[in-house]
């Protein structure tokens, strides 16, 4: 039996005991070697001082430990990458809920991804055991976890297992007890566990409001209160690592002469946090280290290939044909890289990559990747075979066969024009990026031709920000490659993009040049597209008789050489000209011929263009109905075709009729629409159009 022995006031003996006078022969006893304990376990380790800020994810965690499967254990993972406080997070949850486990709190750390070694279930499980109070722990791990099923199948503890790196290092560890509850902290995923009745929580960083808050009681103080700017600007670049802003934290508290202005200054390159100034132990980069060497060679490689991609978001097809793999290879790579909490995957099929994370990788790259300048040409290349492929199926007219110092990708195609703008629309940000990454490192004729091939998102989606920035890098890098077809296409292409942005004078400048060069070459069609813009400029800065000029040198030369397309396209700018000189009937007869014409080349966005005008112009010269139809039917053209500038542009011409036609209630309404559209697309033309709404 088990009991206890008083043998005096100063001494007790525990376990197991035999009283008898006499004892002949060997004695054995079994089923013994645990005995109670002293004091209930209460193995946690002490919560950070600084633990806040997470009361959706403390919510969430008690939401799951009240919905576990009848009849079993709580069995609950938290995972997420290095350094994003899984630990604290499940130390502060438990500390919250410790009077739901009066039989104890135990804690074991697995070390999957510590430098010593990982812990074995076997030596987890003598280390639970022992903390328990057993004396004789038996050998195997089959043993052990008979032993620990039986002692917890009637208690109420919690058990904490940190840092597991697989579902069979936990596993042995489920206690016996559907009182029970055991959590697990990971870095993966361990989708292993969901048939042993697992529920999981995926841990983010921060959010902005509660990385400042850190950053300010870890040892910012009063400096994150005065300079709150600069105390966003330290938390972003730390990318809300609650690690990392520690790290900065800990700057700041022995440096108290330092402004977070200055520090966030110093942080201000990526990656700046594992600077051994900031990071001085290395805490960050020892992190990464540990997930980076359990990576295979290949995930590894894919790994180093993000450090190197310029993008925020990165998808399988972009990510192998940089790492020179196939997209199905890629995509593997990438759910390991999920798995191990490196890489996050967004719901529209990308995946996204810490902002340290990306750091640590680029840093291993430049130190492991032999192939560095190959992988960023694959890149460049994947780059330009897809947008040259959706310049070919929106803008036919436009397109070019292109090609750079290796041959390009064979790229899917797209389904139709409006998948194709949406994959230009989604990818602005990467694509960009391109184009700065191939002027900066001398891949000029790589450069200039992404730009040209980026046509129809500059046509279509106006991108205001980008579309001046774009054409001067092009421009730029078409002549630094001495390729006067390009300086063409840059000129005649960016002309467009500085009329947008209301720079006329540096407008007429690049047209001017671009026919002078167009001349050179003794190119029709480069000097008709030179004169169109030039025609467009005028006719924007209110110079009719000019505009009018150069517009029909432009037709001549456009139906001389038989581009019924760019022929149609001067009639449209001559029939806005006779708009804004109060010529309606000119004016419609032009768009209608025009529509035509663009309707037979199968141009369904220009031809969505001249109907629009054509409302317009019908509208205004009288016929208010038939207007009106006309711009609705454009509306839902230019829907088809996915542009929104334009879709933006109907709305204003509507309310421009119904104002024409005293009808200022529907003009407001209607102006309010197109504002509301151009708010997320051109901040002059949404500045424009309240402009108008205040004149009425």
């Amino acid at each position: 039996m088990r009991h206890t022995n008083k043998l005096s006031d100063l001494a007790q003996v525990h376990g197991a005991s035999v009283q008898a006078g006499e004892i002949r022969g060997g004695i054995h006893l079994h089923g013994v070697g645990v005995v109670d304990c002293l004091r209930t376990p209460r193995q946690l380790p002490p919560i950070s001082a600084h633990f806040g800020g997470r009361e959706a994810d403390l919510a969430r965690l008690e939401d799951l430990r009240g919905h576990g499967h009848p009849g079993a254990p709580r069995l609950i993972v938290v995972s997420g990458q290095a350094g994003v406080g899984k630990t604290t997070l499940v130390l502060g949850w438990l500390g919250m809920v410790h009077g739901c486990f009066p039989d104890g709190q135990f804690f074991v750390d697995l070390r999957g991804h510590g430098p010593h070694g990982r812990v074995e279930p076997e030596e987890a499980l003598e280390q639970l055991l022992h903390a328990w109070g057993a004396v004789d722990v038996p050998s195997g791990l089959a043993n052990r976890v008979a032993q620990w099923r039986t002692l917890t199948s009637d208690l109420r503890a919690a058990v904490f297992v940190d840092d597991a790196l697989h579902p069979a290092q936990v596993r042995p560890l489920i206690p016996g007890s559907a009182d029970c509850l055991l959590v697990v902290t990971s870095r993966r995923q361990l989708p292993g566990l969901v048939r042993d009745g697992a529920r999981s929580h995926q841990l983010d960083v921060l959010g902005q409001e509660a990385a400042v808050e850190l950053l300010y009681r870890a040892g910012g103080g009063e400096r994150v209160a005065r300079e709150r700017q600069a105390a966003l600007s330290v938390v972003e670049r730390c990318g809300r690592l609650p690690l990392a802003v520690c790290l900065a934290a800990g700057y700041l508290a022995v440096r108290p002469w330092e402004s977070a202005a200055a520090l966030a200054e110093r942080l201000s390159e990526e990656g700046a946090v594992l600077d051994p100034l900031v990071d001085d132990e290395g805490a960050v980069r020892r992190a990464f280290d540990a997930s980076y060497r359990l990576l295979s060679t290949k995930c590894a490689s894919v790994y180093r290939a993000l450090g190197l991609l310029p993008a925020s978001a990165f998808e399988p097809a972009m990510v192998g044909a940089a790492a020179g793999i196939p997209t199905t290879e890629a995509e593997i790579a990438l759910g390991v890289l999920v798995d191990a909490s490196l890489v996050a995957r967004l719901r529209c099929g990308a995946y996204r990559a810490h902002v340290l994370v990306r750091a640590h990788a680029r840093e291993r790259a430049l130190v492991e990747e032999p192939w560095r300048e190959s992988l960023l040409d694959r890149f460049l290349g994947w780059c330009l075979a897809m947008a040259t492929e959706a310049d070919r199926i929106v803008t036919p007219s436009h397109h070019a066969s292109r090609a750079c110092a290796h041959s390009l990708p064979s790229v899917s195609g797209f389904a139709d024009e409006g998948q194709a703008v949406r994959w230009l629309d989604r990818r602005q940000d990467v694509l960009m990026e391109a184009v700065r990454l191939a002027g900066a490192t001398g891949r000029y004729r790589v450069c200039w031709q992404l730009v040209d091939a980026l046509h129809p998102l500059f046509a279509r989606l106006r991108p205001a920000l980008i579309w001046v920035e774009a054409h001067e890098i092009g421009r730029d890098a078409a002549e630094r490659d001495g390729d006067t077809f390009g300086q063409v296409r840059m000129l005649t292409s960016g002309g467009a993009a500085l009329r947008n942005a209301g720079l006329h004078e540096e407008t007429a400048e690049w047209y001017g040049a671009a026919y002078t060069l167009a001349c050179q070459r003794n190119d029709r069609r480069q000097q008709a597209q030179a004169l169109q813009g030039l025609g467009n400029t005028y006719l924007w800065l209110g110079e009719y008789a000019a505009a009018t000029e150069r517009l029909r040198d432009a037709l001549a030369l456009r139906e001389a050489s038989g581009d019924r397309r760019g022929a149609a396209l001067s009639q449209v700018s001559l029939a806005e000209v006779a708009i804004e000189t109060r010529e309606y009937t000119r004016a419609m007869a032009l768009l209608a011929a025009a529509r035509v014409r663009l309707a037979e080349v199968r141009d369904a966005y220009d031809a969505a263009r001249a109907l629009a005008l054509l409302g317009r112009a019908t509208g205004l010269g009288g016929d208010r109905r038939a207007g009106e139809r006309r711009l609705r039917r454009a509306l839902r053209e230019f829907g088809a075709t996915g542009a929104a500038p334009w879709q933006a542009r109907v709305w204003e011409l509507l309310g421009e009729v119904a104002q024409h036609h005293g009808a200022p209630a529907e003009a407001a309404a209607r102006y309010e629409r197109s504002r509301d559209l151009y708010e997320s697309v051109s901040a002059r033309d949404t500045e424009r159009l309240s402009g108008r709404l205040r004149s009425l």
